[in-house]
């Protein structure tokens, strides 16, 4: 099976008229692919950049960004996807740590300034804007591909979690390309699937999981820049979506509209999510497994058919880990193995993982025996599915006891009419800020209480209108530091109402 992106457009050349791409005001088949590549790939080639090279790119979900992406990675040049959402300083940091040589931009969108003010770049060559590309003829771009193999780095992809400096994650053709393949069924992506997916392409959600799961699958993608409700029904009418992706606030948002609208979504299938579709193909809360991964991983490394019910004993849990994937659940402090049931780090190894972090060394990012340790709290059951109980560094403790926020999430997402809920520390009490409709605290205690042991109820609440007002960090991440401010002052705003300390 190919594993280069060069091996792969070559080889979906075949599928001919049949589309790849398709964004609101433009579309490009696989033939297309495959051509106007090619021609980009001669003119970044001619323009200095050759194997190795690595090039950062800064735009919106379009068309044009998966024909500059895969033009580049094609010849072996190392893609650097930079996010809208970065700052002229932090755009400036992640160009310094990935070693950027060449930098392609559009030079705004929604109010952010990408190409002011960069300074300090000794690596930085040239910056290009995105509609004024080179045109010079590259010779031998054909043997240039050809010299591409599948253990050559294709993508530096930025992540961080609620704290630190973003990190570069390194990842080849070879492992990123299996990793994406290893998840394909589990995802329902087939040749005859038309994904809607809105994740920004510099995201590994949707560089692996929408253009390279597409690409590898013969499947057409369908996205946009700005997701409004009516504009993307309309989309994902007029494209007889088959499979919507999107994120789980969103898909509910346009349930809401969808009836006034009139809007024909009858192509939607299962494995799309439960809010679009008709009441008798959704699953009961906990039945369908919570895809799991992460940019290390390249994407979900954890799955299970996302039209298909797990085992009884396995609802609530993120599947299994895909062939090739070793996953273990380790002690925190001193990294020995733990039985299945025990919660624990999770670590995961196998040929799908990164090959690297920029700037560190390997002893820095894996174990001895090559384990990476991913940050994140699980148990896996005798059955082999894994049970995720939040992030390491998020977990606390109240009166002595430990609080896993992943757990408490789990079981406040269980409350009629809760959408989202995000669970933090705040100075010893358990925080919860939920985006729901029609509920009280008083409500939302009462149902935690059924649901939790009384030290994980939490006792200070935020309650939000829209997932938009969960505070994110650049790679999209809940921002845990800004969540448990705005916790803490609606905590004071109520100590100040009332005069005694809030309990609810």
């Amino acid at each position: 099976m190919p594993d280069t992106i060069d091996a792969l457009i070559r080889t979906q050349a075949n599928l001919g008229d049949k589309p790849f791409v398709i964004d609101t005001t433009d579309r490009m088949s696989y033939t297309e692919l495959d051509s106007v590549t090619s021609t980009l790939a001669e003119g970044l080639v001619g323009a200095g950049i050759g194997k190795g090279s690595r090039v950062g790119l800064i735009m919106p979900n379009n068309v044009r960004w998966v024909q500059l992406a895969l033009a580049l990675t094609r010849v072996g040049a190392v893609l650097v996807p930079l996010s809208t959402l970065l700052t002229v300083r932090e755009l400036a940091a992640q160009l310094r740590t990935a070693s950027v040589q060449y930098l392609i931009a559009v030079e705004e969108f929604r109010d952010h300034r990408y190409l002011d003010d960069l300074t300090g770049l000794p690596a930085l060559r040239q910056v290009w804007h995105a509609d004024e590309l080179p045109t010079e003829t590259g010779e031998h771009v054909i043997e240039l591909a050809d010299t591409v193999v599948p253990a050559d780095p294709m993508v530096i992809m930025f992540t961080s979690g609620s704290s630190g400096a973003p990190k570069g994650v390194i990842h080849s053709h070879g492992n990123a390309v299996a990793a994406v393949r290893s998840g394909l069924t589990a995802r329902c992506i087939d040749a005859d699937t038309r994904l809607y997916l809105p994740m920004p392409f510099f995201w590994v959600g949707g560089f692996a999981g929408g253009i390279l799961s597409a690409l590898i699958a013969g499947a057409t993608l369908v996205t946009e820049e700005i997701p409004s409700p009516i504009a993307t029904l309309r989309l994902l009418e007029r494209e007889k979506v088959t499979l919507f992706r999107g994120w789980p606030d969103q898909a509910e948002a346009l349930a809401r509209r969808a009836t006034n609208a009139r809007a024909d979504l009858s192509a939607l299938r299962p494995g799309s999510l439960d809010a679009l579709l008709p009441a008798d193909q959704r699953a009961e809360p906990g039945a369908r497994a919570k895809l799991f991964g992460m940019t290390e991983a390249f994407g979900p490394y954890c799955g299970y058919p996302a039209d298909t019910d797990m085992p009884r004993s396995a609802w609530g849990s993120c599947g299994k880990p895909f062939a090739g994937m070793a996953v273990r659940i380790v002690d925190i402090d001193t990294g020995r193995p733990l039985p299945a049931g025990t919660v624990g780090m999770v670590q995961i190894r196998g040929p799908h993982t990164l090959r690297g972090i920029c700037r560190r060394s390997r002893e820095e990012v894996f174990t001895a025996d090559g384990f990476y340790p991913t940050g994140d709290l699980g148990h896996l059951d005798d059955d082999g599915f894994l049970f995720y109980h939040g992030r390491s560094d998020d977990m606390f403790k109240v009166s002595g006891a430990t609080v896993y926020p992943g757990e408490v999430e789990g079981a406040l997402r269980e409350i009629d009419g809760v959408r989202a809920a995000f669970v933090t520390d705040v100075d010893g009490r358990v925080g919860a800020a939920i985006v729901c409709d029609g509920r009280t605290t008083d409500d939302l205690g009462a149902e935690a209480r059924a649901r939790l042991s009384a030290f994980k109820v939490p006792t200070v609440w935020l309650l939000l209108d829209s997932g938009d007002d969960v505070p994110r960090g650049n790679t999209g991440k809940v921002d845990v530091y800004r969540l448990r401010e705005n916790l803490r002052k609606g905590l004071a705003a109520d100590d100040h109402a009332t005069g005694t300390p809030s309990n609810t």
